[in-house]
């Protein structure tokens, strides 16, 4: 039997402290222009040069610039004139805003938004309820609409999910053949990168964005260029208003955000609007059935807790939701990536 010296307690404990002190430091230097500034400039830059071009103070920007030399997310070289800076590969692709693959948008929503709901997290697991209220003052009855308390809110919001989409859609869409299926409908599709991604991947088929009035006007002025003509939009509440009828739907990301009555409540409309032969498809993050693990998935449920009035749930629990509303024939794939899918079929 292992005893407590066989455990490093204090490294373990220091892993855990030092958790959000790694992720600001990442969001603060994508936040100042750190990355984009190495990049654009085609060499190694000086701490000074960097601070003076960025408007910071010296002495902070150095530690900046160390901290993320220690995550990784930069290289230095020491040379007679001192240390140069420059970007490493994952700062590249990930952190700049002018790479295709950025999360530039998230690391900013997560660091403006969920970062202060976080700070109410036991009020949160006191309560069982999300905290808008106590983090921004606005009601948190309707999860969406605190969301979406602005439009610039709700421009960040959609910006960071199409980021999400822009490295993990293609794996998700091509876990099972969607080919068969033509008329597609993404309900909550938002700015439209899953569906982008899907028109791409099976350009025979056509995608409607189903999702609330504001979001869709944002969505065509913003994301989906108007000569996309495979992606069309619905304007409305698919809590609220009919769904209409179509081959295929495409949850993604929608049923972690609602309890269990919401979820069957929506897909038994789902079911009744599908064609004979259709399915829907559930893109979510899958608790293992054990609820073991893994990690990024359990903090994940917390962040339902604290933002919506969802959980992250494993795979036979989105099964048996699937199966209340009359699907069958029901498939799980784990893409070993964010998110996974599972296809339920009429």
């Amino acid at each position: 039997m292992d005893s407590t010296e066989d455990l490093d307690y204090p490294q373990v404990i220091l892993q855990y402290n030092c958790g959000f002190l790694v992720s600001k430091v990442m969001f603060t230097a994508c936040e100042l222009g750190v990355f984009d500034l190495l990049l654009e400039s085609g060499e190694p830059l000086s701490s000074d040069a960097i601070a003076a071009r960025l408007g910071t103070s010296t002495t902070g920007m150095e530690r900046l610039l160390d901290a993320c030399v220690g995550l990784k997310l930069l290289a230095v070289e020491l040379t007679q004139g001192g240390a140069l800076y420059r970007n490493t590969e994952i700062s590249n692709i990930y952190l700049t805003k002018s790479s295709p693959k950025s999360q530039y948008h998230i690391m900013m929503y997560y660091s403006n938004t969920v970062y202060l709901c976080w700070h109410y997290l036991a009020d949160a697991v006191r309560e069982g309820r999300n905290q808008y209220e106590r983090a921004f003052g606005i009601s948190s009855e309707d999860p969406f609409g605190a969301m979406y308390r602005s439009e610039e809110e709700m421009l960040k919001f959609m910006a960071g999910q199409n980021s999400i989409w822009s490295i993990c859609g293609r794996d998700v869409l091509a876990a099972f053949d969607l080919s068969p299926f033509r008329q597609i409908y993404d309900l909550g599709g938002g700015g439209g990168a899953l569906a982008r991604e899907c028109v791409s991947l099976y350009p025979n088929s056509t995608v409607t964005i189903y999702d609330l009035p504001k979001v869709v006007q944002v969505a065509k002025e913003q994301f989906v260029p108007p000569e996309e003509h495979r992606i069309t939009f619905h304007e409305g509440d698919f809590f609220n208003n009919s769904i209409p009828e179509a081959e295929l739907y495409i949850l993604s990301k929608i049923l972690h955000d609602w309890d269990d009555d919401k979820c069957r409540q929506l897909l038994a409309k789902v079911y009744k609007a599908c064609r004979p032969g259709g399915g829907v498809l559930l893109v979510e993050s899958l608790l293992n059935e054990g609820k073991s693990g893994p990690l990024e998935i359990q903090l994940y449920s917390m962040n339902t807790l604290i933002q919506t009035e969802g959980k992250e749930r494993t795979a036979a629990e989105y099964s048996n939701l699937l199966e209340a509303a009359g699907f069958g024939e029901i498939q799980v794939k784990r893409t070993g990536k964010l998110y996974d899918a599972v296809l339920g079929r009429k």
